[in-house]
């Protein structure tokens, strides 16, 4: 069949670059849609946020103004349900599209296999709005002089850790004295053993107390554990690891153990090459990668190149995910912990580079004034 239009769902990071180089798709034939909300909240920045170094402002892009300076047609809808047979997506309001080429850049969600997110005092570490939620709680507590919240992050992972040092530092913004505890079956974060030995003294610094266990149910005051035992805790914060979103499993397609869509090197799912997905919500054939930013910033050309590609038949190119890559860490009080590979560093550097990288790549998606778009 003829393709004339490619349907962007998401604005991940690969789609905001093929969405500021739209004018390539057109030249190619192709029209342009994105499926996005109206803000994209950047989960780089999370962490400054929460601990309240950094507003809100800084870490979000007006998705429906850059489209608009590139020409891009945008709906504020999400994406409920995908027909791959008729090529038809479902809205959340009812309303359907079309498709020629799908591409779909949703992130993950947070995993939660014991039904907790719901109950009381739960919060999921995604999306960013209920991390936001959470910090206003908080600063609420602490301005009717309650007494600190008894934290409890489930997860041991990089995300988990820096979680539980932003809530230290909210905390003490407030005044208080923290009490954040992290659980998780197993600690150490993947990380060289000289770097955990630094980065778990600088949580214990901050008032972080690490314990082995798996969280498995929410008491009214307290957390359970698969062994019975118990944790007091006023709240809880899920951040135990991530999968794809609903959506991706019900496409039919085949998944990973983390529900994520498989595709090949170019991209394209394996069993529909009409679709394509970048980021948290896939993994290459091949090449199973954690989920990070920086998976989609680079896969970003190679989309774009395979979705004009869809218009012009120009060959497809292959996306070869690095081996190694940075990964930066915000610790709070102006540090950070940055590795690659096997060496790190720990302090002022790494997080004023993390912050570079991070309002750097802000400021690059941003929609540029009216005259230069």
């Amino acid at each position: 069949m003829t393709v004339r239009s490619v349907t962007l769902v998401g604005a991940g990071h690969a789609h905001l670059h093929v969405v500021r180089q739209a004018v390539r798709l057109r030249s190619a034939g192709l029209t342009v849609t994105l499926i996005a909300p109206a803000l994209f909240h950047y989960s780089g920045l999370a962490s400054g946020v929460l601990s309240g170094a950094l507003a809100l402002d800084e870490a979000q892009i007006d998705v429906a103004a850059l489209a608009a300076a590139f020409g891009v047609r945008h709906l504020a809808q999400s994406v409920v349900a995908v027909d791959r047979a008729a090529r038809i997506l479902t809205l959340a309001d009812g309303a359907t599209e079309p498709y020629d080429r799908l591409s779909l850049n949703i992130g993950s969600v947070a995993v939660d296999p014991h039904g907790l997110v719901g109950g009381p005092g739960v919060w999921p570490v995604k999306p960013l709005s209920q991390l936001l939620t959470l910090r206003a709680r908080i600063e609420a507590q602490a301005a009717a002089g309650a007494a600190a919240p008894r934290i409890v992050v489930a997860g041991g992972g990089p995300s988990a850790l820096e979680i539980a040092a932003s809530l230290c530092g909210l905390v003490e913004r407030g005044d208080g004295r923290p009490q954040v505890t992290v659980i998780a079956p197993r600690h150490g974060a993947g990380l060289p053993p000289a770097a955990w030995s630094r980065l778990s003294a600088a949580l214990a610094e901050r008032g972080a107390v690490l314990r082995s266990g798996l969280v498995v149910a929410r008491t009214s005051d307290s957390v359970r554990l698969a062994d019975g035992a118990l944790e007091p805790c006023d709240i809880l914060v899920l951040a135990a690891g991530l999968s794809a979103p609903p959506l991706i499993g019900q496409l039919g397609l085949p998944l990973d153990g983390e529900g994520r869509l498989r595709v090949m090197p170019t991209l394209q799912a394996i069993g529909d090459p009409a679709i394509f997905a970048v980021g948290d919500c896939a993994v290459i054939e091949g090449h199973t990668r954690p989920a990070a930013g920086v998976f989609g910033v680079r896969a970003a050309p190679v989309l774009l190149n395979n979705l004009v590609a869809q218009g012009d038949d120009r060959p497809t190119r292959a996306y070869h995910p690095q081996s190694r890559w940075l990964s930066i860490m915000d610790l709070g009080e102006g540090r950070g912990l940055a590795v690659r590979g096997r060496l790190w560093l720990l302090g002022r550097a790494a997080l004023w580079l993390k912050r570079y990288l991070d309002l750097g790549f802000i400021r690059r998606m941003r929609a540029p004034p009216a005259s230069s778009a």
